[in-house]
């Protein structure tokens, strides 16, 4: 099935409705899927729909929940939220049905952290890796090669590890569409199990999973393929990709350029363009908007939608984004944690009218 693009109409670019399959987005305004390590066996609670609902509240077109574990060992950490059993699917269809009556469209990101799961939450000491003594557990990955120096080798997976693995997206997957997601996206970005299969610096298998580029991307190309066969043929599917590892000799945009083409194939809609998280050493040259040159070259030379993140705050800067054709959508993270009501204020700043909730718009709208 194509996938409409839509050219933005008169008025701001970032406020125009864009339809993807059967979805429209009311702007072009996302909320990044942010890990809140808040979560207890992976089910999640009221913090995470008065978080998510209040994005939603605030006027952002897309609300994305954050990186869901497909299994109980893909978790970041033991607050990790989680779709790998049936048990999850209420309390997530709980937030998906008031992000949707506050006019988003509610999407979910499914993950698997690979080597770097299992660790304490950022405010407990962040990367350092739970051993099974101390209520972690062993990791996997590609290879058995560790995230940084101080930390133990993860098992590599065999055939049949990964295609557990596989099985596991699409049945979380499967869960995210009972739960009322309308937006489905598969995590392969910032140094986790997808982006470990993709890098020559993670992947140095010898096997159908490893060596050349096209074995490096087999398995979340056959993960996508899979996925897009288990969603409704009008449900947006993304794909979150580093574009590049920010090292020499490893994942770069050149690649990603070629991932993006064979993801549109299989029937991805949207990259969502991140860039880094594979290795701790990577410098990488932050600053505003630096991730959407990117973006704009993967839109571009694959011919698929994309949206962009990373140091996007005011929203002359997104507007910009969108009216030049660099991105489709524009995803806010840090800035919507400042600001739940970006979007709102957003259109204020653009020069529109905002489209305040009812039980408050009655009250600012008051002169």
């Amino acid at each position: 099935m194509t996938t409409a693009r839509n050219e933005p109409g008169p008025g701001p670019a970032l406020l125009a409705p864009l339809s993807i399959r059967g979805v429209t987005f009311r702007n072009r305004i996302g909320v990044s899927p942010m890990c809140q390590y808040s979560c207890t066996d992976g089910l999640a609670d009221d913090w995470h729909l008065v978080h998510l609902g209040s994005r939603a509240v605030g006027g952002a077109g897309l609300v994305f929940v954050e990186a869901t574990a497909v299994t109980p060992d893909g978790r970041i950490s033991l607050g990790d939220m989680g779709l790998w059993d049936d048990k999850h699917i209420a309390p997530l269809a709980r937030i998906a049905a008031f992000l949707r009556r506050m006019g988003a469209v509610p999407g979910i990101q499914l993950a698997h952290a690979g080597r770097k799961a299992s660790c304490l939450p950022p405010w407990e000491g962040g990367a350092k890796i739970l051993t099974p003594a101390d209520g972690g557990w062993i990791t996997t990955a590609p290879c058995p090669l560790p995230f940084s120096d101080h930390e133990p080798a993860p098992v590599p997976l065999d055939e049949a590890g990964i295609k557990a693995v596989r099985d596991a997206f699409v049945a979380a997957a499967k869960r995210a569409v009972a739960a009322g997601f309308e937006v489905v996206e598969m995590h392969a970005a910032h140094g986790y199990l997808m982006h470990q299969f993709l890098s020559p610096i993670s992947n140095v298998r010898e096997d159908a999973y490893g060596g050349t580029l096209e074995k490096r991307m087999r398995l979340p190309l056959e993960t996508a393929d899979a996925i897009r066969e288990v969603l409704p043929v009008d449900m947006p599917f993304f794909t979150r990709l580093s574009a590049t590892d920010w090292v020499e000799g490893g994942w770069d945009l050149e690649q990603s350029v070629i991932f993006a083409r064979k993801l549109a194939a299989v029937g991805v809609d949207m990259v969502d363009v991140s860039t880094g998280g594979l290795v701790p050493s990577a410098k990488i040259p932050v600053g505003p908007g630096f991730q959407v040159p990117f973006a704009d070259t993967i839109r571009r030379e694959a011919r698929i939608m994309t949206c962009t993140v990373g140091l996007i705050t005011q929203p002359e800067q997104a507007e910009a984004v969108v009216a030049e054709e660099k991105a489709d959508m524009v995803l806010l993270g840090r800035e919507m944690l400042r600001e739940p009501y970006w979007a709102l204020k957003a259109y204020h700043g653009l020069g529109q009218e905002a489209p305040w909730p009812v039980q408050y718009g009655y009250a600012v709208k008051r002169r």
